[in-house]
């Protein structure tokens, strides 16, 4: 049951510049070196998949001695601000050929190694129970409303319930998504029929996707926040 990571680093943000590898906190090359240390540190990885076009990336991965680290070059018609996920799912199942694989973004620097490991040992106890994937998701339970009422209430019953008794909706925050190989190739797509929803904390499904969030994660990986 081989668990193969794929990691997009496409060159260049419109939102953060040069977001993967700018500097933070402690580490020179960002959340890049970040992540790739939680992923190779994760004991049920077995393979790596870098998919970049950033020169400056693949100089860095290339210092790293880690024999489970494949660089691969993505041309730069997949790789632009106008690639959409769906291309780059099409992509990732061609870059895999057997077993699941694992998505992961570097924008997720406080999914740990353990996290990981965590994730992959869930995934295949909840595919023996009729699941065909897994997805991170954040549960909210706050007070939601579309354009002109509430979602996840009934006012009529009770104007303001406490949020712990309301329903949980789930939000996908893309850290992790899980499945098999053939779900990709088959489907187009990162999930299958059944996802099972892995819910994980606030800071743990921490996104950074704009240069606001790029600044609180600095903050809080420069205070401790443990991040592989």
């Amino acid at each position: 049951m081989t668990v193969t990571c794929f990691l997009p680093c496409r060159k260049g943000s419109e939102r953060v510049p040069r977001k993967n590898i700018r500097p933070i906190a402690d580490r020179p090359f960002g959340l890049l070196q970040i992540k790739l240390e939680q992923l190779l540190a994760a004991r049920r990885i077995d393979r790596i998949t870098l998919s970049t076009n950033d020169e400056e990336i693949i100089d860095f991965a290339r210092t790293l001695d880690a024999p489970k680290l494949e660089i691969r070059l993505r041309e730069d018609a997949l790789a632009s601000s106008s690639t959409s996920t769906d291309e780059l799912i099409e992509y990732a199942g061609s870059q895999v050929e057997d077993g699941h694989l694992l998505w992961t973004h570097v924008t997720s620097p406080f999914l740990t190694a353990s996290l990981y490991d965590s994730i992959i040992e869930t995934y295949f106890e909840q595919i023996d129970k009729g699941c065909d994937s897994l997805m991170t998701v954040n549960e909210l339970r706050g007070f939601l409303w579309d354009d002109a009422r509430p979602i996840n209430y009934d006012r009529n019953v009770e104007k303001w319930p406490r949020t712990q008794t309301l329903e949980p909706l789930y939000e996908i925050n893309s850290g992790a998504f899980l499945a098999p190989a053939d779900v990709y190739r088959c489907k187009g797509d990162r999930i299958g029929d059944r996802p099972y929803k892995y819910v994980v904390d606030k800071i743990q499904g921490f996104d950074i996707d704009w240069e606001e969030d790029f600044l609180i994660a600095d903050a809080m990986l420069t205070a401790g926040i443990s991040e592989v």
